[in-house]
């Protein structure tokens, strides 16, 4: 690697961080989650660190451990407005869902976004796998896997026509003749489909990126394909290095096959790093979070990750058998992350309680205890291996753990020449390298 800025990282800011126990540790301030001051912090680290983005998961419906759980985050599309006067270059991700919003509104939102925030935003588009949330929305259950995926397939089509409703030279601001935008350059979408019927154009310009970049977390079969067809950035989970291979080889091959130049995705897998002087230091300060966990709060999220089946069948301390557990081609919800989980139960054997504790950190993400160099020395193993572009860092305590990762892991990587020292460019597109499609509206198109 010759590029100073090869590696691609994002932090994936949650609550008080990616352990699910963070807000527990002293490290963390769970009474500051309302308060903009508390991202702004946040936002200034990861900025400092030239990341390339930083990113925000949303639900739609308060989680079963509220009880134990510190929850209550801000709307992500409302914080990172508010965050893109705060910052300058880092690149703004905000989960949304097709399944519980409409074309309209998201583009408009995100191109907005985008236009305030100079070019630096991106949309983590998910289909809400949930069944909470479909009780918020007027329905008694949630919609199938493949149903939520036809529908997505349909949203994203209508967003990108509509953020394209605008050529890039459609406003004239002439004051001379009275005359605003060229209507000539402006144009109805008339979508008809069989979920959407939009007609357009949308009420603003074109976005500055022309479309905002587009994220996406699946890694079923259904989840690869729209990934392959669609996404510019893929967070995904992988645990082993050849898991790791086959899944980018995967999705660049299905990329191409779709008319796309592969590297126009980068694809960067979860992981949360816990730091340490020394080995044994890290692996401390992960027993000490693991300690804090509440058995009855990783049951609920074990069986929310397998629609629901009940793990309270099985004593903490009792050897789960892998047949025991749903197959992951039946769950309705994440279907990817089931299978991932399902693979640590076949490759390690753990009791209830060695596996709750192993989900406590990342729920299927990689949890990486070590020194700053052993987590520098993954990155690049990972990248150099094509098994990933570069990292969605899940710290596992914020802010504190983000800055740990900032001042010792960063450095590291720089000192290589794996990561930028510095931004060379404005955009979200530009952090990423990827083009900036044209109007398909565009007479040149």
């Amino acid at each position: 690697m010759t590029s100073n800025s090869r590696i691609h990282l994002n932090v994936f800011v949650p609550t008080t961080g990616h352990h699910e126990a963070s807000w527990l540790h002293p490290g963390t301030q769970p009474e500051r989650l309302t308060d903009i001051g508390y991202y702004r912090e946040t936002a200034a680290i990861a900025e400092r660190g030239t990341f390339d983005s930083l990113f925000l998961a949303d639900q739609l419906a308060i989680g079963r451990s509220v009880k134990h759980v510190a929850q209550g985050k801000l709307e992500p599309l409302t914080l990172l407005s508010a965050l893109a006067g705060a910052t300058e270059r880092i690149g703004l991700i905000a989960t949304a869902s097709t399944t519980y919003s409409e074309p309209y509104n998201l583009a408009r939102q995100f191109a907005s976004l985008d236009h305030i925030s100079g070019g630096r935003a991106g949309w983590n588009i998910v289909t809400s796998w949930s069944a909470e949330a479909a009780g918020n929305f007027g329905l008694s259950q949630r919609n199938s896997h493949s149903d939520r995926y036809r529908r997505a397939t349909e949203y994203v089509e209508v967003v990108r026509k509509l953020w394209d409703s605008w050529e890039d030279d459609a406003r004239l601001h002439d004051r001379a003749t009275g005359v605003y935008a060229d209507t000539d350059r402006i144009h109805a979408i008339d979508h008809e489909g069989e979920e959407f019927r939009v007609r357009g154009p949308l009420d603003l310009p074109r976005p500055p990126q022309g479309h905002p970049v587009l994220v996406q977390a699946g890694s079923s079969e259904e989840g690869r394909a729209f990934a392959a067809r669609y996404a510019e950035a893929i967070f995904t989970a992988q645990q082993q290095l050849p898991d790791a291979q086959a899944f980018y080889a995967d999705v660049k091959r299905r990329a191409v096959g779709f008319g796309r130049d592969p590297d126009g995705i980068k694809i960067l897998p979860g992981l949360s790093p816990i730091l340490g002087s020394t080995e044994a230091e890290a692996r401390a300060r992960e027993e000490e979070l693991n300690d804090l966990t509440i058995p009855a709060v990783g049951l609920k999220h074990l069986s929310q990750r397998f629609d629901g089946f009940d793990f309270t069948r099985f004593r903490l301390d009792d050897l789960i058998p892998a047949e025991a557990f749903p197959r992951p081609a039946t769950v309705q919800g994440a279907q990817s992350r089931s299978q991932v989980i399902l693979d640590i139960v076949d490759r390690e054997r753990p009791t209830l309680r060695g596996l709750l504790r192993r989900l406590a950190g990342g729920r299927g993400h990689k949890v990486l205890a070590g020194t700053p160099a052993a987590i520098a020395d993954h990155i690049q193993l990972w990248v150099e291996q094509r098994a990933a572009d570069g990292f969605n860092i899940m710290p596992a305590t914020v802010p504190t753990g983000l800055a740990d990762f900032v001042d010792e892991v960063v450095p590291i990587l720089r000192k290589r020449g794996l990561f930028r020292t510095d931004y060379a460019g404005r955009t979200l597109r530009d952090h990423y390298g990827l083009v900036r499609p044209a109007s398909r509206y565009a007479r040149s198109a």
